[in-house]
């Protein structure tokens, strides 16, 4: 496919707006073609395009989204190796880590497809009437999940496939019967490009209308910020920055009907080490925790960036082991200069804070490793220390005593993961340290590391704000198809008049909650 640097608006390309470029990390050279900022009436036309695509979209059975979903995965497979080259290009990002995302986003579209096939995600419950029922009869009463309508997803920068054009957050609301209109990061526009004509030829190819998916481009925040306002627009999905997603949920309050927006945001995914975990092998813990650390330089949102570690000889020989392997992590390139200038920023404010630090190494396009050390004490008083820095730095927190730990964890932020490092005999002794923690996180681990999020129907990818706007949901696994979907109830209804989930007959053969038994 030939890059054409135009948005993708239904069935037509359009590129009447100001240009920008995409550039390579590793040298900040600019990379062709010139791309176009999206203008404000194809802003219009996208949104108008998504809201007739709606009444039949809207409308399709578990089995037209499921061959729908499963077309997509099919052309980013055909299309892969001209995607992840051209993505190598935009991120710096290895071809191992992209085939791997590749991978990662083809399974999900497949696991959505899966789930809606097989139909009982849609949560349909019957009440049945009682018109004998004295003194007032009984109405007869069924529920199920519905589709909100058009959905804006927001590309993500660390994530150019798998949190991007044909990512979760895309594929959930495809899979729910939502219209999407995808705003593109600008730092990998291409891969976008390239993606957005896979899916663009999978709505051709199923005989969908044209509007149930467009890809808007723009290098600055007026057009996001112009979808999210658009009063068609009904729920918007968002992974990056705080003041990203906090911009938007204040645009999409303000409106005349505000509507949800769904946003990842910032997280330190605290890992806690009880002082029995550091009677084992000190140097391979130390090593998985900087391997977590660094890993993709440290540009995952679950990498860890807080590190409680008990006073005493023991956690002396741990943090001196991880200072050393973080001191010989050679630089790495980030995803973009404003990203490196940024983490940068963020370790020198850490470093006016903290006790001590590992030095981190920078060079043009790349940055090193950096690790920061305090106790609870200075982190109470300095809850600064805490604030995400997005890159391979973590900071050791320092605690003498369980009382100590608990207060301060008491006083995190909502977390996306926390994890504890413990003897089987401490876990079950510290059950009152794991209720705390699972109040400040969306994601519990015993052990390992939370880098590495497995794409399955049980996981949760989310957690209290400002991990997320909303910490009920999920961006990752098949619960993420509900925040695009509503409750609706039908009363009294003849039968052939109800959708085939709730008809008395259950002619798809879903689980349904039937007089309050599932069956």
């Amino acid at each position: 496919m030939q890059l054409e640097g135009k948005s993708l608006i239904g069935f037509a390309t359009s590129g009447g707006g100001t240009a920008f470029r995409a550039a390579d990390p590793s040298s900040g050279e600019s990379l062709e073609p010139a791309f176009h900022n999206t203008t404000s009436d194809d802003v219009a036309r996208a949104a108008q395009l998504a809201q007739a695509a709606f009444a039949s979209y809207g409308q399709a059975s578990g089995k037209q989204k499921g061959a729908f979903l499963r077309r997509i995965a099919e052309g980013l497979l055909a299309a892969q190796d001209a995607i992840v080259e051209r993505a190598g290009r935009e991120t710096a990002l290895p071809q191992a880590r992209l085939t791997g995302e590749m991978a990662r986003t083809v399974g999900q579209l497949r696991l959505f497809a899966t789930l809606v096939e097989e139909g009982s995600w849609v949560d349909a419950r019957i009440d049945h009437g009682d018109p004998a029922r004295a003194p007032i009869p009984k109405p007869d009463v069924r529920s199920m999940q519905r589709p909100l309508g058009p959905v804006v997803v927001f590309g993500a920068s660390n994530f150019p496939l798998a949190f991007s054009v044909a990512g979760g957050d895309t594929a959930a609301a495809l899979a729910s019967g939502c219209p999407v209109i995808v705003k593109a990061h600008p730092a990998h526009p291409g891969t976008s490009e390239l993606v957005g004509r896979v899916i663009q030829h999978a709505v051709r190819e199923s005989n969908l209308h044209e509007g149930v998916f467009s890809l808007l481009f723009d290098a600055g925040h007026e057009v996001g910020l112009a979808l999210v306002r658009h009063p068609v627009v009904k729920a918007v999905g968002f992974t990056g920055s705080r003041t990203g997603g906090r911009a938007l949920m204040e645009a999409a309050a303000a409106r005349a009907v505000p509507i949800p927006v769904f946003a990842e945001m910032s997280s330190v995914n605290p890992v806690v080490i009880l002082p029995g975990a550091l009677t084992k092998d000190v140097k391979a813990l130390a090593a998985g925790l900087h391997g977590a650390v660094t890993l993709g330089v440290g540009q995952f949102c679950t990498n860890p960036g807080l590190v409680f570690v008990p006073q005493g000889a023991d956690g002396d020989r741990f943090v001196n082991e991880l200072a050393t392997l973080i001191g010989g992590t050679a630089p790495g390139t980030m995803l973009t200069a404003g990203i490196r200038t940024s983490f940068a920023a963020g370790v020198e404010q850490l470093s006016t804070r903290a006790e001590q630090r590992t030095r981190v190494a920078m060079a043009p396009n790349r940055a090193g490793a950096a690790l920061l050390v305090t106790d609870t004490v200075a982190l109470r008083a300095k809850p600064e220390l805490a604030h995400e820095v997005f890159g391979p730095s973590t900071v050791v927190v320092r605690y003498r005593g369980g009382a100590e730990l608990r207060e301060t964890l008491g006083g995190l932020e909502g977390q996306l993961t926390a994890t504890v490092h413990a003897t089987p005999d401490e876990l079950a002794a510290n059950g009152d340290l794991v209720v705390l923690l699972g109040e400040k996180a969306g994601r519990l681990l015993f052990g390992g590391f939370p880098t590495g999020v497995e794409v399955c129907h049980a996981m949760v990818h989310g957690g209290p704000y400002p991990a997320t706007s909303d910490g009920r949901s999920t961006s990752v696994g098949t619960r993420a198809i509900s925040r695009f979907a509503r409750p609706l109830c039908w009363q009294n209804f003849p039968d052939a008049a109800l959708p085939d989930e709730l008809k008395e007959a259950n002619p798809l053969g879903i689980s349904r909650l039937v007089d309050g038994k599932l069956g």
